[in-house]
């Protein structure tokens, strides 16, 4: 019986193209994005350059962080940090896809923070997406992709930890205007609370249409399979 060939990812210890720039006294960016599998808001990227030998303790995947840990995490990245964020609206989630909202939302990071620091890193570490840089300025530096990233890259996981609270901070003000729907608690994912409210009072305007297509009114509809395939 053949055996099929199993093509393995390339190995490398975490922080490897950090320790590598670091070395030559160069930065890299890492980039990281929250909320595409969000029934309701906008999807929402990061950009961070961390300091040459960064090794604040609290930087790692947000989603196995605290609250309190991220909150802390966040105010640090903010003082010490070159970073741009990435806000894309439910509307245009619904009209591109989440994967080309995703993508244009990391592109805004990216030149948020091009625009607001002098520093220019040897290489764009992006979680997972094959984020490809449209900007002429900035074609020449190299951008590596690879799952899991938060866990490989401290400079992603920064990334991470700014996208979620920065997200977090918009559906807690969202909340306060659909108390029904319990955003302080599920940032608009679909929790059963969730559902049960959207049975009771019917969708609101931060609602991204494609996926309660898919998720509740049951309409199989191609671009919501998708969607909801790569979130």
């Amino acid at each position: 019986m053949n055996k099929k060939t199993v093509k393995k990812r390339p190995f490398f210890k975490k922080n490897h193209y950090e320790t590598a720039a670091w070395d030559l006294q160069q930065v890299v960016c890492g980039i990281d994005e929250v909320g595409r599998g969000s029934l309701a808001g906008p999807v929402v990227a990061a950009a961070v350059i961390l300091p040459i030998n960064c090794a604040y303790r609290l930087l790692k995947d947000s989603k196995l962080m605290t609250p309190e840990e991220r909150e802390r995490a966040h105010a640090w990245i903010i003082r010490n940090c070159a970073y741009g964020v990435g806000i894309i609206n439910h509307r245009i989630v619904d009209q591109k896809n989440i994967w080309q909202a995703t993508l244009l939302a990391m592109h805004k990071a990216v030149m948020q923070l091009f625009a607001t620091t002098h520093l220019r890193p040897n290489a764009i570490l992006v979680d997972a997406m094959p984020l490809q840089m449209k900007s002429v300025t900035h074609k020449e530096i190299p951008v590596h992709h690879f799952p899991f990233g938060e866990s490989k890259s401290t400079s992603i996981a920064a990334a991470s930890i700014l996208a979620k609270v920065t997200r977090d901070q918009i559906m807690l003000t969202m909340d306060k205007a659909f108390p029904h729907f319990v955003w302080y608690s599920n940032k608009g994912y679909s929790t059963q609370q969730h559902m049960d409210a959207l049975k009771l009072y019917d969708k609101t305007i931060i609602h991204r249409i494609t996926y309660l297509q898919k998720q509740i009114i049951g309409i199989d509809n191609d671009e919501s399979n998708e969607q909801q395939r790569i979130c």
